[in-house]
């Protein structure tokens, strides 16, 4: 095969398949456990199809996540923009890594996140008293999906809650597969603009958020004056985007899968709430562009040899669909299968997501809240007209009009 007849990467889905990756993949998966691919920008890149060699990988020293190689796989124009805006931690190899997650972990452990349930239950409680008491239909994402991440990783980074819609204006540019470098550059300079003021405003008059902390290491010469906004813009956008796509897909996905909804709406047990999550973030997986490395020694893997150089994709929504792990039918939502927290949707390795605790709990509160309060929920239009967000790194849809 020619480069020029490369397989372009990421594909479309399959219509009417919304909630299973692109048909290729499991095809792939099936004959290989490398497929070389071509991306937007003309990149070559390994795309890992298995899950235990995605595993492996993702935990190999000779591995790196260092977005400013120039082999460094970057699977958007927004992505490239993000990773390479500074030290961004997803984009950063040890010690450096290490050091700067080591500042932001007391955050997110999960007695501090745990501490928080309480309040996040009140504000799922409330965003559902306005949909019970307005007009029907109502969009899940405008009303409950979005506004809830966004307003939890405010409040945890300090950020006034009346600010949000900036926020997610901006964040929504970065995210998108359409936008250009360009575009996405400029919104990245706004929100670090943004977040420089309140830094200022923090270096003055700290407070209870994580902002202040950043702050503090800056002035204790541990961060630069970019390392606090850049890291401020990367989790105010990584914080809100994936819980807030995960709530509106994992409703229609258990819409679309009426018994498994009734049991989750029925119990009072919060193991089977849980492994829910688990189990949805498995089956959708919904950083559906694959976890991007490069290589920086050879790898040995079957009968290939991935180079020193080669860039490398793990795509994480067919790893976590993979027969082996995940025994019974893995193309099916199963909220009692025992394996579905072994899935890779938070990474795994030193990169695993920082967030995850506070993403599980937001997602627990709302799946054990919205169904047992409104059980009569029901889409309000046909499936077939949602519009899914095949054109975002993170994938979702872009409304949910609901009704009861």
């Amino acid at each position: 095969m020619s480069l020029t007849d490369l397989p372009p990467y990421p594909m479309t889905r399959a219509a009417g398949c919304p909630f299973d990756p692109p048909p290729e993949l499991p095809v792939w998966q099936s004959q290989s456990r490398l497929v070389r691919v071509q991306l937007w920008n003309g990149t070559l890149a390994w795309v890992v199809t298995r899950y235990d060699d995605q595993r492996a990988l993702l935990i190999d020293p000779r591995i790196s996540a260092d977005a400013t190689h120039p082999s460094f796989p970057h699977s958007l124009p927004s992505t490239k923009v993000i990773k390479q805006a500074g030290r961004v931690i997803v984009g950063l190899d040890n010690p450096e890594h290490d050091m700067l997650r080591r500042m932001l972990v007391k955050d997110f452990t999960i007695k501090r996140v745990e501490s928080k349930r309480k309040h996040v239950q009140q504000l799922v409680d409330g965003m559902i008293d306005a949909m019970l008491s307005g007009d029907k239909p109502v969009d899940l994402v405008g009303a409950l999906a979005l506004p809830l991440p966004s307003l939890v990783i405010c409040d945890l980074l300090g950020v006034p809650p009346e600010e949000q819609d900036y926020f997610q204006e901006q964040s929504d540019v970065l995210l998108s597969a359409g936008v250009t470098e360009e575009r996405a550059g400029e919104a990245m300079r706004d929100l670090k603009s943004y977040l420089a003021g309140l830094a200022a405003t923090r270096t003055k008059q700290p407070t209870d958020d994580l902002i202040s902390r950043l702050v503090g290491h800056m002035q204790a010469g541990e961060l630069t004056h970019d390392d606090v906004v850049t890291t401020g813009v990367f989790l105010l956008v990584a914080g809100h985007e994936t819980t807030a796509n995960m709530i509106a897909l994992g409703t229609l996905a258990l819409l679309r899968n009426p018994d498994q909804l009734a049991r989750l709406r029925e119990t009072e047990d919060p193991a089977l709430v849980a492994n829910t999550v688990e189990e949805l973030l498995r089956y959708l997986h919904t950083p559906h562009s694959g976890r991007t490395r490069v290589a920086i020694a050879d790898i040995e893997l079957g009968e290939h040899t991935i180079r020193a150089g080669d860039a490398v994709i793990m795509a994480g929504n067919v790893g976590d669909r993979d027969p082996g792990p995940f025994p019974g039918n893995p193309n099916e939502l199963d909220i009692d299968r025992p394996s579905a927290r072994h899935h890779t949707a938070f990474g795994f390795g030193v990169h695993q997501c920082l967030g995850q605790p506070l993403a599980r709990m937001e997602l627990q509160v709302v799946y054990s809240t919205l169904y047992r309060r409104i059980p009569t929920l029901k889409l309000a239009v046909p499936f077939e007209d949602l519009r899914f967000k095949i054109d975002r790194f993170v994938y979702g849809v872009h409304e949910l009009p609901v009704a009861w």
